[in-house]
Formats: C-alpha cells, structure tokens, sequence
C-alpha cells in the first residue's frame, strides 16, 4: 500500500493520521455498548461533540454522544467547518462508515478545521488515556534495544531518533510523527497493538521522530460542602466605626449624623485540593456555598476570590434630652474551614477525593448604641448616673 503523506497538526488542532494495519480502530463488536450515552451527574452527557457548518461555530450545528457511522444520513456530511468536543478525543472521518483519512481532536473548541466540509463519519476515542505507555524497539518482532515511553517525546533528543522498526501498545492511543516537533507524515496507534514490523505495514522503518498520547477529557466533577464536619477557627469584632453625639437641652433633638450609613463587607474564600489530587490545572467547577455565594474553582487560575459589598446600617434618629449617645458599628469576621467531597466521573469510571473550602467572612455588620444621661446642674463632680444599651441592626 502507498505511502499516504501528511502534515503534523499544530498543538490543540485535530490531526489527520493513517494506518493500513488498523485503519478504523476498534470494531463495534469490540466495544460492546458504545453508542449508550454516558451521563453526568447534572444530567448532561459526559462525552459529546458539537459540529458547525460554518468557521466559528456558527450556521446549523448537531451535536453527537455516540458514534455517527454516516452523517449524510443524518443530513450533515461533509459540511463540517468547526466544532467542539467536551470529554474524550472524537476521531472524525473523510468517508462514511469510518473509512479514508482520519483527524483526532481533543477536547477544546476549534473555531476552524483542517479538512473543511470533508468529514461524514464520527467516532469517539472510548478508551482509558489516563495512564499511556508504548514500548518501541529498534529491529522487526520486538528484537533489539527498547524504549518504554508514557509521555510526549521528541525522540530527536535522544538516541532512538529514527531507529525505531516495532511497537506494543499497552496503554492509551498514540499518534506517531516522522519529524520532531509533531511533523511530517504521521500514524495512529491504538490500546493493545503489536506492530511488529513498520517496512511492510507503514513503510515507516527507522522514520519515527515525535510521539505522543491522545489527551483524556476532564472528568465531570461535583462538589459537596460537608457542613456537619466545618470548623470555626477564629472569631472577632473589629471596630469600623464610632458615632457621639450630646444633647445637653431639656427637649429631645435629632442625631446630627445621617440616620443611615453605608460600610464595605469583604468575603475572602478559597479552596485547596488535596495532595494526592488527580485533577489537572484547567479544569473548573462551582461550590454552591449558599443561595447567593456560588463560587467557582479553577485548578490553577482561580482557587481564590474576594467579594466586596456594601451594607446600610440603621442608626437612631433622636438623642433624648440631657443624653450623651455613643454609636459602635462593628464587623464581625470569622475563619472558616469546611471539608468538600469531590465526586469524579471520568468516562464510565467514578471516584472521590477530597478537598478543603475556607473562608473569611467579613459580611455581618451591626450598630450597638449606648445612652448614658448627662449629670444634673446640681450634681457633684464624679457622680454618674447609669446607662442605657442597645443594639441596631443592618
């Protein structure tokens, strides 16, 4: 079989790949149950792509959760232009049925495509990519010197550039490159293959330069505060702050002071995973802390925000006759800790991890008041009379 040429996608981009020995995949047979849509937690589907008939998502647009073998049967082949994939890889199709030249993307958005209003079969890339590993070895049937690789590798680096003739595949899915920095002619290589001579399969001997894994989705979280486990650490007023006013007349008069003030509030939380964490920087989800605080985690960005507010405090209007009035506006602030459960649904697997939410709470501000009556005229130096409390709210 010919030499079918291409060109190394750019990063984040689908890439088009070949391979005479596996050009599909695996069969439907192999995968019992694949086109049953997996669901997450919200009621929404894990894996799922959204194809537009024009560049940047716009015009018609379909949107898949399982595999499309013909798309013309559907009324969208070959008018692809852009899409989105949320979850695993999608592999997309020159030809009905899975057939011609195949493009890989990976989750993300791609405003524009490689191979415009081309693809008429969809397939999603089902397997587990979380743990890659291929070993390559430098003779025909697994003979000679052997390299195990688990990540990206730019094999120009090292001493396996060009000398690579077999491969097994234990884990993952694989793009292979005939040039370093993902260039040149290049191939698919899929969980479980034994490739044991690339001359007659690929005429691809001593040409591998560049590999690496397909990337697996982020996986669906949802967060749970556990409150009956939270932990107040620290609790304190600070004084914001302080109004006296003196009415030394015999009639009731009005507080010189407006009846109501306005005071900032400063809400600071964060969250903290733990260090055994499985998640990767990028991947976002929200806490519900209450009704109107929904905070929203990004792994990496956005661990940590600050909410300011500003509240109205009611404030007595009159000062009684002979009165001296003392108005103390406090800001209660308390630490606080509270554990969260993590909930991971990654493809059909789900697992849990736990992870931390804290807070400093600056939001409770209140007005506490005192009256104390003034000494008559006839009243000894260092005669006090008592006084009167009380509270104002927000």
């Amino acid at each position: 079989m010919g030499e079918m040429k291409g060109k190394g996608g750019e990063e984040g981009l689908g890439e088009g790949f070949w391979h005479p020995g596996f050009p599909h995949g695996p069969t439907r047979a192999q995968v019992p149950g694949l086109c049953a849509p997996r669901r997450d937690g919200a009621g929404g589907t894990m894996n799922r792509i959204t194809v537009y008939e024009r560049p940047d998502f716009e015009g018609l647009s379909r949107e898949f959760t399982c595999d499309v073998p013909d798309l013309h049967e559907l009324d969208f082949g070959n008018c692809i232009a852009s899409l989105k994939v949320v979850g695993q890889p999608w592999i997309a199709y020159t030809e009905p049925k899975y057939e011609g030249e195949p493009h890989a993307f990976e989750e993300g958005e791609y405003p524009s495509v490689g191979r415009p209003n081309s693809f008429s079969a969809l397939r999603l890339v089902h397997h587990d990519l979380g743990d890659p590993q291929i070993t390559l070895y430098e003779r025909p049937n697994f003979q000679g010197a052997c390299k195990v690789v688990t990540e990206e590798t730019n094999l120009a680096y090292g001493y396996f550039n060009d000398r690579v003739a077999s491969h097994v595949v234990q884990r993952g899915v694989w793009l292979l490159y005939q040039h370093p920095g993902r260039g040149g002619w290049h191939c698919l290589a899929w969980p479980g293959e034994r490739l044991a001579d690339y001359k007659p399969e690929l005429n691809f001997q001593a040409r591998l330069s560049h590999l690496r894994p397909l990337k697996p989705g982020q996986p669906q979280v949802s967060a749970q505060l556990l409150w009956e486990q939270k932990r107040v650490e620290a609790e304190r007023e600070v004084l914001v702050d302080e109004i006296v006013g003196v009415n030394e007349t015999a009639a009731e008069q009005a507080l010189s002071a407006s009846s109501r003030r306005e005071y900032s509030t400063t809400l600071w939380q964060s969250f903290h995973f733990s260090n055994a964490s499985s998640l990767k920087a990028g991947l976002s989800f929200t806490l519900a802390v209450e009704a109107s605080n929904v905070f929203t985690v990004q792994k990496g960005r956005s661990e940590a925000s600050t909410r300011r507010e500003r509240v109205e405090v009611q404030l007595p209007a009159k000062i009684p006759p002979r009165t001296a009035l003392r108005v103390r506006v406090l800001r209660k602030e308390v630490t606080l800790s509270v554990p969260v459960l993590l909930t991971l649904r990654h493809n059909e697997a789900v697992s849990t991890e736990l992870g931390e939410y804290r807070s400093v709470s600056g939001t409770n501000i209140s007005a506490h008041f005192s009256m104390k009556p003034l000494p008559a005229a006839s009243t000894e130096p260092g005669d006090e009379a008592g006084t009167e409390e009380g509270p104002g709210g927000c």
